[in-house]
């Protein structure tokens, strides 16, 4: 069985459906062991709470430098035996010892088609603006493998939605999380619970 904790920061959307996807046996062989969130009082949370999973609140400010948040969260998760960290809409910057410590083991889901609109500052509605303003015609979600840099780890899945004349970006971001993010995530765990996900020279193979 393998292991998951799912970091958060805000509404928990993709919690969500990984939860329900254990739920339905879409996803087999992996549990949700653990929920961490970066801020108090999130729904993530409650999401958490109502499914009988065990969270955590760790908060970067608490902390002096980024070693001894570092040492907080690998605490955080070793004690609930974490396999896999699936990173569900996180907001912190990860430490890159911990990212070395869990090496193909953090997954996260981007709400564009990695290598366009990613990287440094590009989250949540931000992302929707951009493809708008640049008027693509396909956008959509990739899950990938998290290293040190941002959203440039090997890509795993990704899943095309297409863009609308009258699209506004919360209109753009709902419909990429019900046509993509939803179906990718719990997708991208049950491979990896099943064994048929790799990485070799730098990418990610799927079996």
């Amino acid at each position: 069985m393998l292991k998951v904790a799912v970091l958060v920061s805000g509404g928990g959307t993709n919690l969500q459906a990984l939860i329900d996807s254990i739920e339905a046996g879409k996803v087999k062989n992996a549990e949700i062991v653990r929920v961490v969130s970066s801020r108090e009082g999130v729904k993530a949370l409650n999401r958490a709470e109502k499914a009988g999973i065990e969270t955590v609140v760790v908060r970067k400010k608490d902390y002096a430098d980024e070693e001894s948040y570092c040492s907080a969260m690998l605490k955080v998760l070793s004690e609930c035996g974490a396999d896999l960290i699936v990173l569900a809409g996180f907001l912190s910057v990860l430490p890159a010892s911990l990212v070395k410590e869990y090496e193909n083991r953090i997954i996260n889901i981007h709400p564009s088609l990695i290598p366009s609109f990613c990287g440094v500052g590009y989250y949540g509605l931000k992302v929707h603006e951009e493809a708008l303003k640049r008027g693509v015609k396909l956008t959509g979600a990739t899950v990938h493998f998290v290293d040190e840099g941002c959203d440039s780890g090997p890509i795993i899945l990704q899943k095309a939605v297409s863009t609308r004349i009258d699209d506004t970006p919360e209109t753009l971001q709902r419909r990429v999380m019900e046509e993509a993010e939803w179906k990718l995530l719990p997708e991208a765990v049950n491979l990896i619970a099943a064994g048929r996900v790799r990485v070799r020279d730098g990418k990610a193979e799927i079996s």
